[in-house]
């Protein structure tokens, strides 16, 4: 088990101590080390399926790591139902990114450092998910986001790209500091961080303790998956090369949240309020990303904001609890395969196009780019749920879901998703037909060309798992390989199944007759600015960038300015006072050492005269 981590972890080590030595064949390296923690990964997946469902679990202890007085935690790691669906995800589409990033940074002369920090990006990824304990978790929590920080701004050269890593830190940390909090308070109640004692004792803690300890685990689900209100992230960290919007911001470091509410699912089933608060805050970024990503014409940042209400969905499900568990997993599998397809075919379209990322500046590719435009139509079909494709599995699982619920909050949260599947059909449409179709808006000097094979078959295996991967996890396959981890439930339909499918696929119909309307014909190559002031809200990113200046930013920098303040007037003011006080004490001190004999003689008879002076009061 401990395999698919140590591989790509030894391989950054090489690439990173080796140098500019192993430029001729770091890329190679970092590929193989993937590669060989997919074959590990597969070799654990099959190990899992010679058995019973009950025993599928594999755990195992490398090293006490933590032997410290009561807090004993040992370096263990565990594949089991979950982590293994995180693991395959992590390590196949990683590898398949990897090979792709080959051709795409083949120019870059620090391709050797790309895939150094890509390698510990999957070492750190496949620790969070393999970690039987919160204190592994929360190491491979830390690495992901170190790796990404880095990989953020590879072109750190570029201001946009360093501003971009830093905010991407920054706004983490602070979900990080909801997870560091969590663990004290698990480790105050129940004296442990393992799984398995935490979930043990979970019954026997008070429901403020539980809540408490909920919310905070959903404050690190929101800094890591980009969730309102820790969502503004997101889209500037698209200055990244296109490979880790693939990797991150779609497959792997985005879903982070979605593992830790669903593998802390044992403590949010004894919280209702922490687990409505989840599925709240899932309802309310789905709705908050497909908005954005209605008025991005930068085709990464359109896709950015398709992740944050995609991963909002996943959020939603999870706030269900056994209900939604397994549906929010299907959907984050078959995620990591159309949207890694959809940011790969962007980052094809812009290796055709001299990195141009406007996709009112495209137009008519389908012609030139045939292969890149049918791997990503096909991104494009299962992405907005059109039958048979992987995310009409998925996403239709978890509408009907969230609807039956029953009652407001199942009417609240099901018409939430549904309204969601219409504007995701909307925005996905209007990126394609822009791309792809009408009549050419690019520059003279554009010579679109499709991309190097290294490229495009990774491209086409994603696309077959766009449109397979439905059929492997739907039938109750999926629901019923996590039901050891995750509980099983059964789902409530408030309408039949196919009726419920027909008013799904009706307002996806809707949504895309609106995009094919609005964007067939002459378009054009500069967005309007006479508009409307909730497109303008869209383009601004519905303003949580003005949001977190004037609540958090402009106060905090107050309040700095003011502790800066107290700490040079007041506290460093007494300690200068004090220093200045003795110092002319000193002074007045020194004065008195004249060096004449006579005046000592004369203190001396005055220092005599006021002893025998006290004596003889004290005598009375």
């Amino acid at each position: 088990m401990w395999l698919p981590i140590a591989l790509p972890l030894a391989g950054a080590l090489v690439l990173l101590l080796g140098g500019r030595r192993t430029d001729a064949w770091g890329h190679l390296l970092g590929c193989a080390t993937v590669l060989g923690s997919f074959a590990a990964a597969v070799a654990g997946f099959v190990e899992l399926l010679g058995r019973d469902a009950a025993d599928r679990v594999l755990s195992g202890t490398l090293f006490s790591w933590v032997p410290v007085d009561e807090l004993q935690l040992d370096f263990g790691l565990r594949l089991d139902a979950l982590s293994v669906c995180f693991v395959l995800l992590i390590t196949g589409v990683g590898s398949l990114i990897h090979i792709y990033s080959v051709g795409y940074m083949s120019h870059d002369p620090d391709r050797r450092r790309f895939f150094t920090y890509l390698n510990l990006f999957v070492a750190a990824m496949l620790l969070l998910v393999l970690a039987d304990n919160y204190l592994g978790l929360y190491f491979g929590w830390e690495g992901v986001g170190l790796a990404s920080y880095l990989l953020i701004g590879f072109w750190s050269h570029k201001p946009s790209a360093a501003a971009a890593a830093k905010k991407a830190f920054v706004v983490n940390r602070v979900g990080d500091m909801g997870l560091a909090l969590a663990l004290a308070w698990m480790f105050s109640a129940t004296g442990t961080l393992s799984y398995a004692g935490v979930f043990a004792a979970a019954p026997e803690l008070p429901g403020a303790t539980l809540t408490g300890i909920g919310l905070l685990l959903l404050l690190a689900a929101c800094g890591k998956s980009a969730q309102v209100p820790l969502q503004s992230w997101l889209g500037d960290a698209m200055e990244g090369p296109t490979p880790v919007s693939a990797l991150i911001h779609a497959a792997t470091m985005v879903t982070a949240g979605v593992y830790l509410i669903v593998r802390s699912g044992p403590v949010f089933n004894l919280s209702p309020t922490a687990q409505t608060a989840v599925a709240a805050v899932g309802a309310v970024t789905l709705l908050f990303g497909a908005i954005i990503g209605c008025a991005k014409d930068d085709i990464k940042k359109a896709l950015a904001a398709s992740t944050m209400s995609q991963i909002g969905y996943m959020v939603l499900a999870a706030g269900l609890g056994p209900a939604g568990y397994a549906v929010a997993i299907m959907h984050l599998l078959t995620h990591g395969f159309f949207k890694a397809g959809l940011f790969l075919g962007a980052g094809s379209v812009m290796h055709a196009m001299n990195d141009e990322t406007d996709i009112r500046r495209f137009g008519g590719l389908r012609a030139v780019l045939p292969a890149t435009f049918v791997t990503f139509g096909l991104g494009y079909l299962a992405i907005i749920g059109v039958p048979p494709f992987a995310g009409f599995f998925s996403k239709d699982a978890i509408i009907e879901t969230a609807f039956g619920v029953g009652g407001v909050r199942g009417l609240l949260l099901g018409g939430a998703t549904l309204v969601g599947a219409g504007i995701t059909a909307f925005y996905m449409t209007r990126v394609m037909l822009l791309t792809f179709f009408g009549s050419p808006r690019w520059d003279r000097d554009a010579h679109p060309h499709e991309s190097p094979p290294v490229m495009v078959w990774p491209m086409a295996a994603l696309a077959v798992g766009s449109v397979g991967a439905g059929f492997a996890l739907a039938g109750g396959r999926l629901t019923g390989w996590l039901e050891p981890v995750v509980g099983s439930h059964e789902t409530h339909h408030v309408l039949p199944v196919w009726a419920m499918t027909t008013i799904i696929l009706a307002v996806v119909a809707a949504g895309i007759w609106a995009g094919w309307r609005m964007y067939t014909g002459e378009v054009a190559d500069t967005a309007p600015q006479d508009v409307s002031a909730l497109t303008l809200a869209a383009r601004r990113d519905l303003y949580g960038d003005a949001v977190n200046e004037a609540v958090l930013m402009r106060p905090g920098a107050k309040l700095t300015a003011g502790l800066v303040v107290v700490d040079d007037k007041v506290i460093d003011g007494a300690s200068r006072g004090l220093a200045s006080v003795v110092s002319a004490g000193s002074v007045l001190l020194r004065r008195m050492q004249t060096g004449y004999v006579r005046s000592y003689a004369l203190s001396i008879l005055g220092g005599s005269a006021l002893v025998l002076a006290v004596i003889w009061w004290a005598a009375r």
